[in-house]
């Protein structure tokens, strides 16, 4: 069980706010926290990694990190912290980035073959693909096996097809090695697939909790269907007005009426919505 009771004064995009977060966190649970840019995600995984300094209390199954005379160094914390930027040690070998971390090679190679890395040990990471060298980090992060796992956009830079390969990876570890899992993503299928909990995070303060699909569909049931995108571009065409619209990967081109485009502008965040009664799937 982990228990989080902290606070963090900060200073958002939008000016000055406090990071208010209280959490229980059942063992070996996967949550995923959301939210916009600014409102305090990646700064709560630091804090829970004693990265950074908040008042309060943390506890981890029964071991206190956090308190308000006392915070347990980082180093003594059993934690895995995996980033978007790899951070893997260039003049060593994939093992030895492994067995820097902790000198168990039985561990590191059950770990290079639960990742399919077993062929690359003896490579340097200058020689790997974005894929890999995340893989490494990944098997890196789980050496001192972790109470807490925290990943921090760790598949963000990645193609959607490599994506999904990590997604896999990562779920087979959390499972292999029954850790808690705290993800931090803005890829809603992501969270949607890994994820068995939900938080979202606005201006440091969670406004909601609970099942991924909950949080994630916007209307209640399934009487439609939601996106959330980015407005590329608005074009008249002939009669009528197209909004080009940025939808994770993809793009897509929506018709809107004349008064609905004379109220939008590029670069705003829009929601794309239809009803769901009878939708098509195309392979």
């Amino acid at each position: 069980m982990i228990r989080i009771d902290i606070e963090k004064e900060l200073h958002g995009a939008t000016g000055p706010m406090k990071l208010q977060v209280r959490l229980t966190i059942a063992r070996g649970s996967f949550v995923a926290v959301m939210g916009e840019s600014g409102s305090g995600k990646t700064t709560l995984l630091r804090i829970l990694a004693g990265l950074e300094r908040a008042r309060g209390r943390i506890d981890v199954e029964k071991k206190r990190w956090l308190c308000e005379k006392y915070s347990l160094p980082p180093q003594k914390r059993r934690i895995g912290f995996v980033f978007q930027d790899y951070a893997l040690f260039e003049n060593m070998t994939v093992r030895e980035n492994l067995l820097f971390v902790e000198k168990d090679a039985t561990l590191a190679e059950e770990l290079l073959a639960l990742t399919r890395l077993e062929e690359l040990a003896d490579r340097y990471p200058g020689t790997l693909s974005g894929g890999q060298k995340q893989r490494v980090a990944l098997c890196r992060a789980m050496m001192r096996r972790p109470a807490l796992l925290l990943l921090d956009e760790p598949l963000s830079a990645l193609d959607p097809a490599m994506r999904s390969k990590l997604q896999n990876d990562i779920l087979t570890l959390h499972r292999r090695f029954e850790t808690t899992t705290i993800l931090v993503s803005h890829d809603p299928s992501e969270i949607y697939r890994l994820a068995d909990r939900a938080l979202r995070l606005e201006r440091g303060a969670v406004t909601a909790d609970g099942p991924p699909a909950r949080l994630l569909m916007h209307a209640a049931g399934s009487q439609k269907l939601s996106f959330d995108g980015e407005l590329l571009q608005i074009e008249r065409r002939d009669t009528i007005h197209v909004a080009i619209v940025a939808i994770g990967q993809q793009i897509v081109e929506v018709v809107v009426d004349r008064q609905t485009a004379a109220n939008l502008q590029p670069g705003q965040r829009v929601t794309i919505a239809a009803k769901a009664f009878s939708p098509s799937l195309l392979p």
